[in-house]
């Protein structure tokens, strides 16, 4: 019994390190930063496919690895693949990053109709050598990773479904306004890192997101914010930009705002009660050039506003008045690197 047992235990642990390594994206291993509050993502267990029975061992494609325990998941990835495998049609989650694949032709998604996430980040891929449609075909694709390639456009069609999609470092630098159309289950949108201008608001890209609720534009060439957001919006990412200016009421429209991150860029000054927004838990306005202080909501926790040009903090003027019931407010905070005067 000692032997199986070991046996036993040994299997449960190679099972948890496969499951382990593939956990869904996390936007801090990417960028960074502190804990922005995001609730973590599950697929919805009745919005799933529902996927034929079939006998084991599960087909799997030669240069991939489909492991028993999930026989849903096909794993191909850091395999130096140059192209995609045929994809058996049970297949639900495919990875393949870390790879030289530099296109994705039709063919191999001919028969998949389960898919729900894909995994094509960290490869070569260029925008023109994705076959058009080959994304929105696949009507049960919930996640699509796309970051660390080559892409110059925004690559659509996308299925309608699609709930995440993750564009961070590449070379987009164009949004038309058709590429986010019929996407109404889009919850999180990443395109941080690639070479956005103003240009791109024009025709209003985000507008008629009604369920987006984390949009990540930090790294780009933005010089002002961007406009007409959906209300339903909870984490906004503009880090590292050239935003100088906030206008006034612009968050009158986004209530529920939870983390707003806006470090590197160049404000001076921002209107007073621009961040009095009732559920705001997360503000980093570090290592811009303001001047004064703002007022901050109750809701408030995380404070970031580090490496300004601030001289004085008067708290009577910045904070509420403090509510002892509340164990939640204002827990860490980051003053350093101003030019304060006087004590806080």
């Amino acid at each position: 019994m000692g032997i199986l047992s070991h046996l036993l235990i040994l299997h449960l642990l190679w099972t948890a390190s496969v499951f382990c390594q593939y956990e869904d994206y996390d936007f801090e291993d990417e960028y960074g930063g502190e804990p922005d509050h995001q609730l973590p993502y599950y697929f919805n267990p009745n919005t799933q496919a529902e996927v034929p029975r079939f006998p084991f061992p599960v087909e799997c494609a030669k240069e991939c690895f489909c492991p028993p325990p999930f026989p849903l998941s096909m794993y191909c990835d850091h395999r130096k693949l140059k192209t995609i495998p045929n994809i058996p049609n049970h297949v639900q989650q495919l990875y393949l990053q870390n790879n030289n694949i530099e296109a994705v032709p039709a063919g191999p998604f001919t028969n998949v109709t389960f898919i729900r996430e894909i995994n094509l980040s960290y490869n070569n891929i260029k925008f023109h050598m994705i076959d058009h449609g080959v994304f929105a075909k696949l009507s049960n694709l919930v996640q699509l990773h796309l970051q660390h390639n080559e892409l110059e456009e925004f690559p659509f069609p996308l299925p309608s479904s699609l709930e995440r999609l993750l564009l961070g470092f590449n070379k987009i630098s164009q949004l038309p306004g058709k590429a986010l159309e019929g996407l109404p289950n889009m919850t999180v949108l990443d395109l941080c890192n690639n070479l956005l201008d103003d240009s791109v608001f024009k025709e209003k890209p985000f507008s008629n997101m009604k369920n987006l609720m984390q949009l990540n534009l930090c790294n780009n060439k933005l010089q002002t914010m961007p406009p007409d957001l959906p209300p339903s919006l909870r984490h906004l990412s503009l880090e590292n930009n050239s935003i100088s200016h906030i206008p006034e009421n612009y968050f009158n429209r986004l209530p529920q705002i939870i983390a707003l991150r806006m470090s590197h860029n160049n404000l001076q000054n921002v209107p007073h009660n621009t961040f009095n927004l009732p559920n705001l838990l997360e503000l980093n306005l570090g290592h811009n050039k303001l001047k004064q202080v703002f007022y901050i909501p109750r809701s408030l926790q995380h404070l970031y506003i580090e490496d300004n040009e601030i001289e004085n903090i008067n708290v009577t003027v910045m904070c509420p008045t403090l509510d002892p019931l509340n164990i939640k407010q204002l827990t860490y905070i980051r003053v350093d690197q101003n030019k304060l005067t006087s004590p806080i």
